[in-house]
């Protein structure tokens, strides 16, 4: 920054800045529980010489807050992969099941925007496309906020649902599945190489709730990259341009995702301990019936209050609880 023509490229010197920014608020969040450390060592070393017993209830919640703290800050440590910060692309589809299945993905994508609520981000619908009766086909959604890739990439797999269904007259226990999709959005100064003659790009009229305009003109876009069959699509606003450049965006970040898994595959074939990096494997359940329980199946990580994960407060247990997996993988 005490560069000379550091100003010269305003959008680079403002993501200095912000980097600046979020470096010292770090520093000084540890700084902070030092000094805490510092003081409480001092009061117990107090309450031992003039043998105080009053203090030892404040020493203790006094230590609490401080664990509190320090995991909080060990679990940002954790999201130390260069994309863990950027924002999310969070893509839900509906499996095999009809409007069960549809349901499902539903609520799956209402506790993800619960859930970044909670933690102050904000989420953008990119795509929508809603269901027959109830729920939804697919919906992708943008979730912006610091290191939202870093939470949600342990989301990515299939999630299996089983209750009992709303929608059955004889009140059977049912099983349906979803799958979540997380990728990073990709960084502006990221190059990602995407040649003209791969794409292949079809309008279509926008389908399901949007309103007059939506529906009466090809405003919808889908592009599929044909060396990768990654297919890409936006109907969420009436200009054709608008879900062009968004569907562009999604693919940006799809393809850096694909050539970096790619990447690691080939890392992978040197190592004799081979990381599990298939997105398909069915990763949580969420029980309802003839029990409540929402279970991990790669950290065995469980909860009894079924709701409250899907209303997005216990999700952040799943999440850590994939981290410190993750890093003991």
């Amino acid at each position: 920054m005490s560069q000379p023509d550091f100003w010269n490229n305003k959008e680079k010197a403002n993501a200095v800045t912000e980097e600046l920014s979020k470096l010292k608020r770090s520093l000084k969040d540890w700084q902070a529980i030092k000094k805490e450390i510092d003081d409480f060592g001092e009061l117990i070393e107090m309450a031992e010489f003039e043998e105080d017993e009053s203090l030892v209830e404040e020493i203790q919640s006094g230590v609490k807050a401080i664990e509190k703290k320090y995991e909080e800050l060990e679990f940002k440590l954790m999201l130390n992969d260069p994309n863990d910060k950027c924002n999310a692309f969070l893509s839900i589809n509906a499996g095999a099941g009809g409007t069960e299945a549809c349901d499902w993905a539903g609520m799956i994508h209402r506790m993800y925007v619960r859930w970044a609520d909670e933690k102050g981000f904000k989420s953008e619908q990119v795509d929508f496309l809603e269901g027959d009766e109830a729920g939804v086909k697919n919906v992708t959604i943008l979730i912006r906020g610091e290191f939202a890739y870093g939470f949600l990439k342990s989301e990515s797999g299939v999630h299996r649902l089983v209750r009992i269904s709303p929608f059955d007259s004889n009140k059977r226990r049912h099983t349906s599945f979803a799958s979540v999709h997380v990728f990073p959005e990709v960084e502006d100064d990221i190059e990602v190489d995407i040649n003209p003659t791969d794409l292949r790009i079809d309008t279509y009229r926008a389908q399901g709730a949007g309103g007059q305009h939506v529906n009466t003109t090809d405003s919808a876009v889908r592009i599929t990259h044909q060396p990768t069959g990654i297919v890409v699509q936006c109907q969420n606003d009436r200009s054709q341009h608008k879900n062009k450049d968004n569907a562009m965006k999604v693919l940006k970040a799809r393809l850096y995702e694909y050539y970096e898994a790619e990447r690691l595959r080939e890392i992978e074939k040197t190592q004799s301990e081979k990381l599990d990096i298939s997105w398909g494997s069915q990763i949580r359940s969420y029980v309802f019936q003839p029990y409540v329980m929402v279970k991990d199946h790669r950290t065995s990580h469980e909860v009894g209050d079924g709701q409250g994960v899907l209303d997005g407060r216990l999700l952040d247990g799943f999440i850590n609880a994939f981290l410190k997996w993750k890093i003991s993988q």
